[in-house]
């Protein structure tokens, strides 16, 4: 809901605060006071384009500022957009327009673009004219609008339609890898013997390439083992000859204490001697080879790399890439059968989408009947009652099925009996279009609308009766969303729950447009001055007063 608007140097209005409430509020002035400007500026806020002819004559630029409070669709659109609002935080859009050229729009004082202004539009501001070419008059939104009416759900037809998409996309695929399959069968056949015959495995060639480079070490080192082990472990090696000389100082040990020392020396020597042996033993068994396994390991290794250079892998995916080429190949050998199967598979749900669509197709209809006699029965009260409305159901081709089913919904009018029907916006004028408008708003007011609706001089060229069931029609709307409506129907200006009076002032230099909010004792003043025009009479006052007396 659109709570208040602040205008600064557009075009008339030097400054100007407004606040509104909910309900119906009506706004009134004598012709040329300003009430388009008004209505401009909320449409600059609202992502109209930034014309420099908006700027008041002498200012540096134009502001609008509008304060809504945010309906759920705009808060799950404003953090799409990644902009940081807390929640029950009111929306406020600002919208600068330079006198030289440019503009810049704000959301709670966070940059967006105009794009994003009128993205945010749909859901918070309907505004109907003459010449009003969105809303209920852009056939895009009408499927949407009868759907609601008819409270009919199109999930199952959405899934049935993604569905059958999802086969005929796995159809194709299928197809396609059959042909690029069938182009390389004698290299896929050839590939997939080969790998086969290599059996590689994840891992191999690291064990293999670590085997390899130890036996290589065991080569080279391998003579000096020996020679370690020569010197130590011998018949003339150091291990003998430390065990002789141990022999000998057993016999003579007990002659001197420097001998007994000299014994427990070297039997500590023959221990770590033989523990030298030992690890030198140790690590020749670890670094044997044998010549022929090293020779079948490099041969391995060797032919698991070519391999894989050649079909441009890693050679731990060899034996992945063995499982996909003959996966391939198996597909390609019984690609028949599959393609059969996959093209069943599409007639089933493609039968199932057009059983769901045709299902949808006649609750559309029969909801569009129901829609139809609504709008009739709110036309003759209107002084429409030579026209006739029509919602219009046309089978779409099956190139343009689509998951909201296969229908084209379109609103269509005669105005005049045996006439054709015709597009909303081509056939209707200016009046009957804002009438026809209101009809179907008030056929579909229980359906989604945004949260304010403004009505641009909806009542211009009917009075009385058909002004006051205008006047009926806007209050009932009003009861579920907020309506202002620029009215030049003390009937329709009756019926506002607030009363917004629009004028011009001249101060012999400059002239400017005004806004104030109306009281009571003021409300039937300019109410009288509608009745009667320039001259208010006691008779346009008491009129005035029984007026709304009756709202």
């Amino acid at each position: 809901m659109l709570t208040a608007l602040s205008i600064r140097d557009v075009v008339l209005i030097e400054a100007l605060d407004l606040d509104f409430a909910p309900g119906l509020g009506v706004l009134t002035g004598e012709t040329g006071a300003g009430k388009s400007i008004l209505l401009d500026a909320l449409g600059l806020a609202l992502g109209a384009r930034g014309e420099t002819g908006l700027v008041r004559q002498g200012a540096e630029r134009a502001v609008v500022t509008a304060s809504f409070t945010m309906p759920g669709a705009v808060a799950e659109l404003i953090g799409d957009n990644g902009l940081d609002l807390e929640p029950g935080e009111p929306l406020i859009i600002r919208r600068i327009v330079k006198a030289d050229g440019g503009s810049r729009a704000f959301v709670n004082d966070q940059p967006v673009s105009a794009a994003l202004l009128r993205e945010l539009a749909g859901h918070l501001v309907e505004i109907h004219g003459q010449h009003d070419d969105r809303g209920l008059l852009n056939p895009r939104g009408h499927r949407a609008l009868l759907d609601d009416f008819g409270r009919i759900d199109a999930s199952a037809v959405a899934a049935a339609y993604r569905a059958w998409r999802a086969a005929e996309e796995a159809l194709e695929q299928a197809v396609a890898e059959q042909d690029v399959a069938g182009r390389d069968r004698e290299w896929l056949e050839h590939a997939v013997a080969e790998l086969t015959a290599l059996a590689a495995e994840p891992g191999e060639e690291a064990i293999l390439a670590e085997r390899r480079a130890t036996m290589q070490r065991g080569e080279k080192i391998a003579g000096d083992l020996q020679t370690v082990a020569e010197l130590t472990d011998g018949a003339d090696g150091a291990l003998t000859r430390l065990r002789q000389a141990a022999r000998v100082l057993e016999r003579v040990g007990e002659d001197h204490p420097a001998l007994a020392e000299a014994l427990a020396a070297i039997d500590r020597a023959i221990i770590e001697a033989a523990v030298t042996q030992e690890k030198v033993d140790e690590a020749a068994a670890a670094l044997a080879f044998d010549p022929a396994s090293l020779d079948a390991d490099e041969t391995r290794l060797f032919e698991l790399r070519g391999i894989a250079r050649k079909h441009r892998v890693a050679p731990d995916e060899l034996a992945a890439l063995a499982a996909e080429l003959s996966d391939k190949l198996d597909r390609l050998t019984n690609g028949g059968a599959g393609i059969a199967a996959l093209e069943a598979r599409v007639a089933a749900t493609r039968a199932d989408y057009a059983a769901q669509a045709e299902a949808l197709s006649a609750a559309r209809s029969a909801a569009a009947t129901r829609l139809d006699a609504a709008v009739a029965a709110e036309l003759a009260p209107l002084k429409l009652d030579a026209a006739r409305f029509r919602t219009q159901l046309d089978r779409l081709p099956p190139e343009q099925w689509a998951q909201h089913g296969a229908d084209r919904v379109e609103f269509a009018i005669a105005t005049n009996p045996g006439a054709p029907f015709g597009p909303l916006i081509k056939i209707a004028s200016g009046g009957e279009l804002s009438r026809f408008i209101l009809a179907l708003k008030v056929a579909l007011a229980e359906q989604g609308s945004a949260a304010t609706m403004v009505f641009d001089e909806i009542d211009r060229g009917v009075g009385g009766a058909v002004a006051s069931a205008i006047g009926d029609r806007l209050a009932r709307l009003a009861e579920r969303t907020q309506v202002l409506v620029v009215t030049h129907s003390p009937q329709v200006a009756a019926r506002g729950r607030s009363h917004l009076l629009i004028a011009k002032a001249h101060d012999g230099v400059v002239t400017r447009t005004g806004v104030r909010p109306l009281g009571p004792a003021d409300r039937r003043e300019e109410i009288a001055r509608m009745l009667s025009g320039a001259e208010v009479t006691d008779e346009a006052r008491a009129q005035a007063g029984r007026l709304l007396s009756d709202a």
